[in-house]
């Protein structure tokens, strides 16, 4: 059975090879992305199989044009996947007001923007899935990626609401949570000026090891890809899907500490309590 798939942020990284392997499989793809050209390959090869359009996920005006086509175009689409983002190397002193700005405008404004124009299409068809890629940044922080990590936390809250309020609807919603893997997102990341003041911190040792390819990367971006079209094709829905050994184990203990934290204060939380009703 041939599914439909809408997929931001497709030029490269996951979306890209996300976008080849469901079409060589057969399947039709809604691809959006920055510059359409950058497809023009797949389109040669998979024919009308492979829709595309220009898209920002910042313009909240044309992300509802380009939803609206597409499912227009497409009559019915089964998957959206909400894939577009933007990263930021930056302690928290150090970006400008317009790079924090372009993290949460993208990150977190983007892929909510994309949810609501999707939203009433899927809730007319009656069905239909939603995957948020997120990161194990959304449960888990590392020095030096604070705002990537607001943005990332914020849409793992949003989507987390959004999954109860439209499960009575039949459509689900699934965090996918990519730990670090071998795309472009390294060399796409964007690196604010360093602070001298902040040479040796924990920041600066984040730093470091994404400048001198250090940072571990033991995913494999084929894999990974191919677990999300599992996932869909298996017909579970769970809320989170992490992916990566990276992934599994940073985010269980930031999980476990922070449970071990909130269990340490359970008396203080009891003893503001009302002791009267009023």
């Amino acid at each position: 059975m041939t599914t439909t798939w809408f997929i931001t942020g497709t030029s490269s990284g996951i979306g890209r090879l996300l976008t080849e392997r469901l079409l060589a499989r057969g399947d039709r793809v809604a691809a959006t992305l920055r510059r359409p050209e950058a497809l023009d390959d797949l389109r040669a090869e998979h024919g009308d199989r492979l829709w595309t359009a220009r898209l920002d996920v910042t313009d909240t005006e044309r992300v509802r044009r380009v939803v609206d086509q597409a499912f227009e175009a497409l009559g019915t689409i089964d998957v959206v996947v909400n894939n577009a983002g933007y990263g930021l190397l930056a302690s928290v002193e150090e970006a400008s007001d317009e790079q924090i700005g372009r993290v949460f405008d993208t990150n977190l404004l983007g892929s909510i923007q994309v949810i609501r124009a999707a939203l009433p299409h899927l809730r007319a068809q009656g069905r239909g899935r939603i995957l948020q890629v997120s990161t194990a940044g959304g449960q888990a922080t590392y020095p030096g990626l604070g705002y990537y990590h607001a943005a990332k936390w914020g849409i793992e809250g949003f989507s987390e609401t959004v999954a109860r309020e439209i499960a009575p609807f039949g459509v689900a919603l699934t965090i996918i949570e990519p730990g670090a893997t071998p795309t472009n997102f390294g060399a796409s990341l964007d690196i604010a000026p360093p602070l001298p003041e902040y040479a040796n911190t924990p920041a600066a040792d984040t730093r470091q090891a994404f400048l001198g390819g250090h940072f571990p990367v033991p995913n494999s971006a084929e894999k990974l890809t191919q677990a999300m079209i599992d996932l869909v094709d298996s017909g579970a829905a769970p809320l989170r899907l992490p992916l990566g050994p990276d992934t599994y184990e940073d985010v269980r203990a930031a999980l476990t500490a922070r449970l071990a934290e909130h269990e340490a204060h359970r008396d203080v939380a009891h003893s503001v309590a009302a002791t009267t009703a009023r």
